[in-house]
């Protein structure tokens, strides 16, 4: 089983890590786009307004400058410690068992605008991009979804997608059996269903620290299904394709 987590624009600084190689991370086969990626991000970080404009920063966000200008040398820390924010804060990584981590290790991914899918405890550094960022001579939907759609296709097994729609247009999931999307809803008063906005993530960090936790490596969507239920989580198919296959299920929360 693969999960596969959206980042977060917020990070936190410093880090204990040599600085990046591309080369180590998770998907090897990402290292030509990720350095092109990193060397567009380092390239614009030069010019302060152009950086500015590009990402649309505001007064207050100027260090991002700095922290793209320097993303090549400076220090890393695992992904999951470096992403914070209302998902992260959910999943709350630093206090995972060391049992859970190197679950983690495995079977989390965190798909960045700069460098793709990452594994969870690979050594990335703080940065500045967003899926909807525009850096010179890249449109990003363009340099990621192909090469990063292939690397998904080829993992086997369940794939659960957490991203934002933003994020999962750099990369579309395999269009195959245990590919699935992961909405997050509540229950109105009314008793329908409605997607969920600022809770949304929440709901997705405390549900990716839960499976993290268990350890299960379920090997098809029923095995994720049965878990959820017997561990109190409401999780059911949300959607299916017409050959019947799942390609969507609901966490209510």
């Amino acid at each position: 089983m693969l999960i596969l987590l959206p980042p977060s624009e917020t990070k936190r600084d410093g880090g204990d890590g040599r600085a990046l190689d591309t080369a180590l991370l998770r998907f090897p086969g990402l290292s030509s786009s990720r350095n092109d990626c990193l060397g567009a991000l380092v390239s614009l970080a030069a010019d302060e307004a152009a950086t500015v404009k590009a990402l649309k920063l505001g007064p207050k966000q100027l260090g991002e400058v700095q922290r793209n200008r320097v993303a090549a040398t400076s220090a890393t820390m695992p992904a999951i410690d470096r992403y914070t924010g209302v998902l992260y804060d959910a999943l709350d990584a630093t206090t995972l068992p060391p049992d859970a981590r190197r679950f983690a290790a495995e079977h989390l991914v965190v798909h960045s605008a700069l460098l793709g899918p990452v594994g969870a405890l690979d050594p990335i550094p703080a940065y500045r991009l967003s899926h909807d960022s525009r850096l010179p001579g890249f449109v990003l939907k363009r340099h990621w979804a192909v090469p990063v759609a292939r690397e998904l296709d080829a993992v086997q097994g369940v794939v659960l997608d957490l991203r934002s729609e933003g994020y999962a247009a750099l990369g579309p999931l395999p269009d195959r059996v245990g590919a699935v999307y992961l909405r997050v809803l509540t229950v109105g008063d009314d008793g329908r269903r409605r997607a969920l906005n600022h809770f949304n993530k929440q709901g997705k960090g405390r549900f990716t620290r839960a499976l993290l936790e268990a350890g299960v490596d379920h090997p098809d969507v029923d095995s994720l299904l049965d878990w959820a239920r017997s561990t109190g989580w409401m999780l059911d198919v949300h959607a299916r394709a017409d050959d019947g296959r799942v390609t969507e299920l609901a966490l209510v929360v």
